[in-house]
């Protein structure tokens, strides 16, 4: 079964994150709606580029996912660490949003070296004049270095399964639709919009949250882990002792472990039995020289 509360966070950071897309693929999104001399943008184009990138993304996160799933069963034995690594990147990208940090530029440089490979193959696409092609254009679109992506990535890669985490890219691919398509008609109007400090702050800040809940959960988790593996190891030595016992009651060491109890259950009881004796009989049941007892008794 998905786990619809991660497919819903990533459809969140898809929609707050795509002001990083209108700012950075607006101007693209915009110009590939105008590939076509004297054609104004047409719908179904911009959506089968959507459709395109959106399905790059989903065989990311099956990329990304299976590989999540191999380190944290494999390696980690844990999602823990794979969902603190997450949340690091979204709150990174969030001050990437803010324009308070600009780390992720880094990541996207890494990431221009297989863009380089595929970037004069999207070349060989234009001018689109088909859905088709808009299609293929799309999804070699979805490979442009972008820090949100990766961010997202990283999100998808603790998800423990590529299916999981490849829902979770679809769900983020569908977020970053409105903003995207709507490039297409008014990437100018909308590139201003996004420029506003209140907007782009409201946003980042949305995006820190969900990097903070991510941690939150990663810590929970982790914590669990550890409650766990306390517990099991806690069950190791309740059962030691036990074999411990079974293994010592068959040695010779067994007998005067019981036989010490048993000799300090009986001794109280002779002695009373004893004290009652002499109680009864005056002590002459007891005295080792009867005969001079009676011997002195007949002297006086």
């Amino acid at each position: 079964m998905p786990e619809w509360s991660s497919l819903a966070a990533a459809l969140a950071i898809g929609f707050l994150g795509s002001s990083h897309c209108i700012g950075m693929c607006g101007g693209i999104s915009g110009a590939l709606g105008l590939a076509v001399p004297g054609q104004k943008p047409a719908w179904r184009r911009l959506l089968g580029y959507s459709a395109g990138r959106v399905a790059s993304y989903t065989l990311m996160g099956l990329l990304v996912g299976l590989l999540g799933a191999y380190l944290a069963t494999d390696i980690a034995n844990s999602l823990a660490p794979l969902r603190l690594a997450a949340g690091v990147m979204l709150i990174a990208m969030a001050l990437y949003l803010a324009d308070w940090w600009r780390g992720l530029t880094r990541l996207e440089r890494a990431g221009a070296v297989l863009w380089r490979g595929i970037q004069p193959l999207s070349r060989k696409l234009l001018p689109v004049s088909s859905t088709p092609q808009a299609v293929a254009l799309g999804a070699l679109w979805g490979w442009l270095p972008c820090g949100l992506v990766y961010s997202a990535l990283t999100f998808a890669l603790a998800q423990g399964s590529g299916g999981q985490a490849a829902l979770s890219m679809l769900a983020f691919g569908v977020g970053t639709l409105p903003a995207v398509l709507a490039t297409g008609f008014a990437a100018t109007r909308l590139r201003n919009i996004v420029r506003r400090s209140g907007v782009r702050l409201t946003m980042a800040a949305l995006v820190l949250l969900f990097g903070i809940w991510t941690i939150w959960g990663a810590l929970g988790h982790q914590g669990h882990g550890d409650h766990g593996a306390h517990s099991n190891h806690s069950a190791g030595h309740i059962h030691a002792p036990e074999h411990d016992v079974d293994h010592d009651s068959g040695q010779n060491s067994a007998p005067p472990h019981h036989s010490e109890p048993v000799e300090h259950h009986f001794v109280p009881a002779n002695s009373s039995q004893e004290e009652e004796r002499d109680d009864r009989h005056g002590g002459h049941h007891h005295n080792p020289h009867p005969g001079e007892n009676s011997g002195a008794g007949s002297a006086d």
